[in-house]
């Protein structure tokens, strides 16, 4: 086991649920591939209004995924992109394969990854990491239309 070197915390800050705010983002996609959703998930966040809580993102799809990954080198997505394909490989003689091969697939790596994420806000800003973003995956080789629920419940301003 090891130990930190070092752990502190901000003292903590309280707010009263004031508000609950919700939309609905229609995302197409060109296939199997990342897709930042950032830029939309904080732009709802001020147009909401959003000063302290938490906004949830929830995809309405199973093979589909959502995640928070790193923004900085396009190289990290192409290597998840392998990553699922091993994990979860077409034509390996799945049950489920009336979509095709890659419809049981979808749905593991959607298994693996997620369905629905949340981000804290903090005076009014997303809480990401500087090199985190947000992420819808398509986890089909062909087009689809997909939906996703931004939510944010807090105190705005």
């Amino acid at each position: 086991m090891t130990s930190a070197r070092s752990v502190t915390r901000s003292a903590p800050s309280t707010v009263q649920a004031t508000i609950i705010s919700s939309s609905l983002l229609t995302v197409q996609t060109d296939g199997r591939g990342f897709i930042d959703l950032t830029a939309e998930t904080a732009r709802f966040v001020a147009d909401v209004g959003a000063q302290e809580g938490a906004v949830t993102l929830f995809i309405r799809h199973t093979s589909a995924s959502l995640t928070i990954q790193e923004n900085a080198d396009p190289s990290v997505l192409v290597d998840l992109t392998t990553a699922l394909s091993r994990l979860a490989p077409e034509n390996a003689g799945w049950v489920h394969d009336t979509e095709g091969p890659d419809d049981m697939p979808a749905h593991i790596k959607t298994m693996l990854t997620g369905t629905s994420l949340q981000v804290p806000v903090l005076n009014g800003r997303l809480t990401l990491g500087t090199w985190q973003a947000i992420y819808l995956i398509e986890h089909r080789k062909h087009p689809h239309q997909r939906e996703v629920v931004l939510q944010f419940i807090g105190q705005t301003r």
